[in-house]
């Protein structure tokens, strides 16, 4: 076998190697990222709720208000009953009483309900905060386990770049840059083997000619369909 083409062969099997690591390295974080998002959902669900909370004390406060002004005009209105001299300002006033006592009884109901809900929020909020302990403390351990994991493949992946950087070293520059040009759009496909006399990259039947080439494997040849680099899988026996 033509020596270029068996270093090319080679660091093909060694990219493939290298891309290999990149689906393991995001499997190991997916746990962590999953938990991380679920604390950040459960941090926005704590600043959203606290803000709610605020929202309905300025309603609620707002209501007591209204209610201690009611109060005091009830009070002044008990003050003048004692001075009115006709029916006509008595039933005015009797009309104003009960205007304001009905606006009383439902800033009364309106506090009770904001309180019921203030309360539930802060219930909510407390649960959360209970769910962010217990998560933090989760976080800390699949952290120390993702780094773990990590740190092997990192070992793993490095003894791989290795081997790439003593493979470059020996290569013919101008067959390398030709392997580089092809990788860059058909990725771990760029050197490929020829199956029942079809290119396993592209799937289509190659000639006679182009085929026996392939087999002999003087020279480095490539697709005439699709451009990748071929070759045949040497069995051995």
């Amino acid at each position: 076998m033509n020596q270029h083409l068996k270093q090319l062969i080679d660091l093909s099997y060694v990219d493939k190697e290298i891309d290999a690591f990149e689906p393991q390295i995001e499997e190991v974080n997916y746990k962590y990222e999953v938990a991380l998002a679920k604390k950040e959902s459960i941090d926005s669900d704590v600043e959203n709720l606290t803000k709610e909370i605020q929202e309905e004390e300025v309603k609620k406060h707002k209501n007591e208000l209204h209610l201690a002004e009611l109060s005091q005009k009830l009070e002044e209105n008990s003050k003048k009953s004692g001075e009115i001299k006709t029916e006509r300002e008595m039933k005015s006033l009797q009309l104003e009483e009960e205007i304001a006592k009905e606006q009383v009884t439902f800033a009364n109901e309106e506090i009770a309900r904001l309180e019921k809900i203030i309360e539930s929020k802060k219930e909510q909020v407390e649960a959360a905060k209970t769910s962010l302990i217990e998560l933090n403390a989760s976080l800390e351990t699949v952290k120390a386990d993702v780094d773990e994991k990590l740190k092997v493949i990192n070992n793993a992946r490095q003894e791989v770049f290795g081997k790439k950087e003593k493979l470059l070293g020996g290569m013919n520059q101008k067959g390398l840059s030709f392997y580089q040009k092809i990788r860059r759009w058909a990725k771990n496909t760029t050197v490929v083997a020829v199956e029942e006399q079809a290119c396993m990259g592209c799937h289509m039947t190659i000639g006679d000619k182009v085929y026996a080439d392939v087999i002999k494997a003087e020279e480095i040849t490539t697709c005439p369909h699709c451009g990748r680099i071929l070759h045949v899988v040497v069995t051995e026996e």
